[in-house]
């Protein structure tokens, strides 16, 4: 047992000896999962032995102008781009923003912007919007509302997930998030029947 800091490879019967800890990571709250029945009790007392809190990118807007300069720094580097000023009004629409995807969604509009940006000042690619869903009354769940917005993103692409036109950077989704959601949604790609 990892544990007692020992395993055996599947199929061996030989004690291997290690020292490791292990590192896990999760957006969900595990307590509440337990109490549910999701997640297994046992391994929640095994992984639960000191726990680190990360609050979302909205409770901390002082992490902001940090995070903002070292995407930047990163993409411009990658991207051979020399961005050396951000105006003070974009960096107040960055810390006025509530980031619901978090450090991925401000990485993502980063990296459009260094992408996009023709000079020295960094200037957004888009105005920073919570876009959501138009509701309806038809009584559609969460999920199912959003398998459609997915498909008619990938429709409207020609099933397109990366790049500047592509269905993720239509739903405002980095394309691994996108990805996650598919196979979440159990979304593939129709195969093409040839003509007879």
């Amino acid at each position: 047992m990892i544990q007692h800091n020992e395993f055996e490879r599947l199929g061996s019967s030989h004690t291997v000896k290690v020292d490791v800890r292990i590192i896990a990571t999760t957006n969900r709250n595990l307590e509440e999962e337990v109490r549910k029945g999701r997640f297994r009790q046992d391994l929640y007392y095994r992984l639960n032995v000191f726990p680190i809190t990360v609050p979302p990118l909205r409770q901390r807007k002082e992490d902001i102008p940090l995070m903002v300069q070292a995407f930047i720094e990163r993409y411009s580097r990658k991207l051979g781009k020399q961005i050396t000023s951000i105006p003070k009004e974009t960096m107040k629409a960055f810390q006025d923003y509530p980031w619901p995807g978090n450090v991925r969604e401000l990485e993502s509009v980063l990296e459009r912007a260094v992408i996009l940006c023709p000079g020295p000042v960094l200037q957004l690619a888009d105005k920073l919007e919570i876009s959501f869903p138009q509701w309806s009354s038809t009584g559609k769940t969460l999920e199912e509302t959003e398998r459609n917005q997915i498909l008619k993103a990938l429709s409207d692409t020609r099933w397109r997930i990366e790049g500047k036109d592509g269905a993720a950077a239509i739903l405002g989704l980095h394309p691994s998030t996108l990805r996650a959601r598919m196979h979440k949604h159990k979304i593939v790609r129709p195969k093409t029947t040839e003509p007879d």
